[in-house]
């Protein structure tokens, strides 16, 4: 047995060399990583900084890398202790220690520990005690003898009989061949290729297509095999047991006459067959027993949360992902921008927000109904339009979004001197910033109702800047986020906010707290003091500045002095990406240029001439000295996408102005597995499903599409009373051919998360539509904690997929 220091420096070996060998990269470049991560950096900083320490690690290996350093290390933890226990039970030789040393995953390392995990008095435990492990041993080891006859020679005061004594053997037996490491894990894989879940309704929940049970009629007779699932149907039927509309069956294998492959592997495993010995036909039917009794359970439970597992991490991917594209959405910009948060009985709120995000005004208009305030209204927004100089209009997608949006566009048609241009925007989230702490501290003078019309503006103008004031789960991209594990899913959302931010960069002097927080290297409490230190002393002239900040050391302003711009400081380098270590990297170039860093800044021609190994020394590597070359090319550059707007088809305003065949432009507003849901200006978004995306095999929908892209689609189907609208994105496709297969339905709380508080719906549409597109609709009022639908579950239940109250562009406020 080594010394403790022994083994965790060994675990630690082990683990670099793993990841080395699933990352397809050096040892050396793992461990460099993993130092650095230790040492407290953080990806985005690792990824752009210390490439030369990495070997140029992108952020995705690096993720990659954390989680799988995250998962060894509690392997290895789990090892230790498993370890000890057995030790402890003074059960520890050097055959078994080699096994759980070998052990490569945490599944592997349980079967292995299952017979010595302190467990309950089992009868098995039981029988022992009663002295009647000699007895299975001799019939497993003998079949020749006569089980009834040799077992009668075990009768004692604790053993009634010879029945009594062969129950007794028999559990100890089934102990034995369900803690077999290697059978248990053999028979596992057997089950997850051969198996498959069937589910089927309970009696009572699917009568009619109303009840409590029809969101999940897809399910009421359905089998598929375990392999073949997608996450959003293991989820779904999971649910559906949950709400004791489903019952779920795992089957190991298709029904077959005779013992079944698992029962002949068990008997295999440990010698027993039909030879016609006296035992034989005893021990084969201790085989049955055990299977059906003990080890079918096991991989049963196994299973299920193999099954959860994969399908939670399949939907935290497609949540992560979608969650990536809209925030890093194209941002209008410096653009005075006019908020309109749409309602009815409680009025449209307005809120205008300079180009800087400043807001310069408020009002509640009533142009619907009950009041029908309309020419009142019209005259409102001209006059704060005019007064401020608005250039967008952005409505949110929520309740009475359809009739505001008209209410914009007469707006523009009856005053277009103003040159407004309007988009719908997604409101995901808005309720949930409204009430939070940070908007009464931001917004103190404005009442809640009107917190989210500035936020629908501000996420035009910058959707990165605005969304990172939200819970992520709230934006309203998910696919069954209730469902999901809320540790695996917060750490996922957290990295790829952090990714975006960071890849983007930060305006020092104008960044709110919750965007200062997701800087690398920057905790709450620093975000709080650099705004503090700003609002006390003004705007940061130069990085050197941060140095000045409350609790702001080194390691701190290493990590994040390189994600933070200051646009028209004393220093032109502050502006840019280049890290303020590298400055004088960057003085050695502009020398060797001819010219002062100004002057060298945006010159492509003498930048381009230049190369990078000419200026590369012992710590910055030609790795560092390219990004440079090419950050002084275009410093502070956006990674983003240019803003623009979908045109929406004149006089298609809802469903039933579609007609097959139809070509129309649209704006996809989520991506899910089994295809991309798209807002074509209608109530309800239609549905491209995968097999309606290329000529060739679609494996992921996010290959082809993204939350954002402005597509062009035709309608190839449109059912009216179901509220189903089919999309292709191949042009050349007839109307009414099949669209392939039909998604089941769905649960609507589980898809998506956030949106507006209360409202239960929502109509939207008009002219022009921008990126990011709409993403939630409403609230699932079934939901606490502001928990919603998302785009995804509005749109299957308004496309009849889903059950859900209130009809199309119906809700409450």
């Amino acid at each position: 047995m080594g010394s403790t220091g022994e083994n965790a420096t060994g675990s630690t070996e082990s683990i670099g060399r793993t990841i080395a060998e699933e990352l397809g990269v050096r040892e050396g470049q793992v461990k460099a990583a993993v130092d650095l991560l230790d040492g407290g950096a953080t990806v985005p900083f690792i990824a752009r900084y210390r490439k030369e320490a990495t070997g140029a690690l992108d952020d995705a290996q690096l993720r990659t890398l954390e989680e799988r350093l995250r998962y060894l290390r509690e392997l290895e933890e789990r090892r230790a202790a498993i370890l000890e226990s057995i030790e402890a039970q003074g059960k520890l030789d050097h055959a078994l220690k080699a096994q759980i040393l070998a052990a490569d995953s945490k599944a592997r390392l349980e079967d292995i520990y299952l017979p010595y995990k302190p467990k309950r008095r089992t009868k098995a435990q039981i029988a022992r005690e009663a002295g009647l492990e000699p007895l299975a041993d001799r019939l497993l080891a003998d079949p020749t003898l006569e089980p009834r006859a040799t077992a009668a020679e075990f009768v004692n005061e604790t053993v009634a009989d010879a029945a009594a004594a062969l129950d007794g053997a028999r559990s100890i037996l089934a102990e034995r061949f369900g803690e077999d490491a290697d059978l248990i894990g053999d028979l596992r894989e057997r089950m997850w290729s051969r198996g498959r879940v069937s589910s089927r309704v309970r009696e009572g929940k699917g009568d009619s297509k109303e009840g409590p049970g029809a969101k999940f009629a897809d399910y009421f007779d359905f089998a598929e095999p375990f392999e073949k699932l997608p996450s959003h149907r293991i989820l779904a039927m999971f649910r559906g047991e949950k709400e004791e509309v489903l019952d779920l069956t795992l089957e190991p294998e298709e029904p077959q006459d005779g013992p079944s492959t698992f029962e002949r592997a068990i008997a295999a495993r440990f010698e027993i067959a039909d030879r016609g010995r006296p035992a034989d036909a005893w021990l084969l039917e201790t085989v049955r027993w055990a299977w059906r009794t003990r080890v079918l359970v096991h991989l049963g439970i196994d299973l299920r949360t193999r099954l959860r597992t994969a399908a939670e991490d399949e939907a935290v991917r497609v949540f992560a992902a979608n969650l990536r594209d809209l925030l890093l959405a194209a941002p209008a910009g410096a653009r005075a921008t006019m908020g309109l948060d749409p309602g009815f009985r409680t009025g449209v709120k307005v809120a205008v927000t300079d180009p800087t995000g400043k807001v310069v005004a408020t009002e509640t208009i009533y142009p619907h109904v009950p009041q029908r305030r309309w020419d009142e209204s019209l005259t409102t927004l001209a006059k704060l339009c005019a007064a401020h100089k608005v250039d967008l209009v952005a409505i949110g997608n929520g309740t009475a979004s359809r009739e505001t949006d008209k209410l914009a566009a007469e707006l523009i048609k009856a005053h277009p001197e103003l040159k407004l241009t309007k988009v719908v925007v997604s409101e995901a989230g808005a309720s949930v910033y409204s009430a939070s702490a940070y908007a009464s501290q931001e917004l103190p003078e404005l009442d809640v109702s009107l917190r989210g019309a500035v936020s629908i503006a501000r996420r035009l103008q910058d959707p990165l800047a605005e969304l990172v004031k939200i819970d992520p789960k709230s934006i309203g991209v998910g696919q069954y986020q209730h469902d999901l594990a809320e540790t695996k899913l917060s750490r996922s959302l957290d990295a790829v906010v952090e990714d975006c931010v960071n890849g983007v960069g930060v305006d020092l002097n104008t960044a709110s707290a919750p965007l200062l927080r997701r800087v690398s290297g920057i905790t709450a409490t620093l975000a709080d003091n650099i705004v503090q230190h700003r609002d006390d002393n003004g705007p940061f002239r130069t990085r050197k500045a941060l140095k000045d900040v409350a609790r702001l050391g080194p390691k701190a302003f290493e990590q994040c002095a390189g994600f933070l711009r200051i646009t028209d400081g004393d220093d032109p380098l502050d502006a840019s990406a280049v890290h303020p270590e590298a400055y004088p990297v960057v003085r050695r170039i502009a020398s060797a240029a001819g010219g002062d860093i100004k002057a060298l800044i945006g010159d492509s021609g003498k930048l381009r001439e230049l190369r990078p190994r000419d200026f590369a020394d012992e710590t910055f590597g030609v790795p560092t000295v390219t990004d440079i070359l090419g950050e002084l090319e275009k410093p502070g550059r956006d990674p983003r996408p240019a803003f623009k707007t979908a045109t929406y088809k004149e006089g298609v305003e809802e469903i039933k102005d579609l007609t097959p065949g139809m070509l129309l432009e649209g704006v996809v507003t989520n991506v899910a597995a089994f295809g991309a849901f798209v807002d074509i200006g209608v109530h309800q978004d239609g549905l491209v499903h995968v097999s309606a995306m290329s000529k060739t095999f679609v494996k992921d929908p996010r290959d082809v599409v993204k939350p954002g892209d402005v597509v062009r689609v035709k309608v190839l189907d449109v059912d009216i009373p179901r509220k189903r609208i089919g999309l292709t994105l191949r042009l050349d496709d007839e109307a009414g051919a099949p669209r392939g297969e039909r998604e089941p339905r769905e649960p609507r709380e589980q898809r998506g998360g956030g949106g507006k508080g209360g409202t239960g719906g929502a109509g939207k549409g008009g002219a022009k539509r921008a990126a990011p597109p709409r993403q939630n609709r409403g609230q699932n009022r079934g939901d606490s904690g502001g928990g919603g639908g998302g785009a995804l579950a509005d749109a299957l239940r308004r496309a009849g997929l889903v059950s859900g109250d209130g009809g199309p562009g119906r809700g409450r406020r």
